[in-house]
């Protein structure tokens, strides 16, 4: 079984420990910040044996080298991305199936934000860890890449069964309803949201994980298909990686 803690970092970054309870095996996803992720792992476990880095931003890979050196890590990453990452050990390519003790993940390659961004699909467990690719009720900006790929990634996150659990890499998701209202504002499901994002936020509480199968009724950038939001957009005819790219920009500029 596989115990997932939140490890809130920086202003709203989240780092993922991850512990599989047969085998002793000790992980971390995207550790932004060595202290608050060192502080968690000597509480709990005081021992690391995988880093796992969903792209080379520094916001999620500060942590790598000050743990490695600590606790003998292991990193891994995109082979895309070996250059980048630091410390990387294992580079990582796309479909390539990862096993850490009992528990195996599958690399899905989610270019976009970045070139070489990978998320990690935990299947039998049913859950994926995002990065920056897709947040609740928003994607990440397109630095690196272009919006036909993270269209194209999104998608196929978007196509993942809509039980998996979503966990990504920062908490944004009040700031992304209020963009999703802005263009979607009949949409019920998204309103029953407001009061929720609202409390957690007031308490200081994560509002992920959320389910593919929610973000499917609510995540504007997953609904560029629907009638009401090409309306809203005065772009009737367009296509969905049109729809996409003009969500884009607008949320780059909300």
């Amino acid at each position: 079984m596989l115990n997932i803690e939140i490890i809130h970092c920086r202003d709203d970054n989240y780092s993922y420990l991850l512990y599989d309870k047969e085998t002793n095996i000790v992980s971390i996803i995207d550790p932004s910040d060595f202290g608050p992720c060192d502080k968690i792992i000597n509480e709990k476990h005081n021992k690391l044996d995988y880093i796992l880095n969903t792209h080379h931003h520094f916001d999620h890979v500060e942590g790598n080298q000050k743990l490695k050196e600590k606790y003998k890590s292991k990193i891994l990453g995109s082979e895309i991305d070996k250059d980048r990452i630091p410390g990387i050990d294992i580079a990582l390519k796309e479909k390539e199936n990862f096993k850490i003790g009992n528990t195996s993940f599958e690399v899905i390659f989610v270019p976009g934000h970045t070139k070489g961004h990978i998320a990690f699909y935990f299947k039998n467990e049913k859950i994926i860890f995002t990065g920056d690719t897709l947040f609740s009720l928003g994607c990440g900006r397109v630095f690196e890449g272009t919006n036909e790929q993270m269209f194209n990634s999104l998608n196929k996150l978007k196509n993942l069964p809509i039980d998996t659990k979503i966990y990504c890499g920062h908490e944004y998701t009040k700031k992304n309803l209020e963009f999703c209202l802005e263009y979607d504002s009949k949409n019920e499901f998204l309103k029953k949201k407001i009061n929720w994002i609202s409390s957690r936020i007031k308490s200081k509480s994560p509002t992920i994980p959320i389910s593919i199968g929610e973000e499917k009724k609510t995540n504007i950038f997953l609904r560029c298909n629907e009638p009401s939001i090409k309306n809203a957009l005065n772009l009737d005819n367009a296509s969905e990686q049109e729809i996409f790219s003009k969500l884009r920009d607008l949320k780059d500029n909300f």
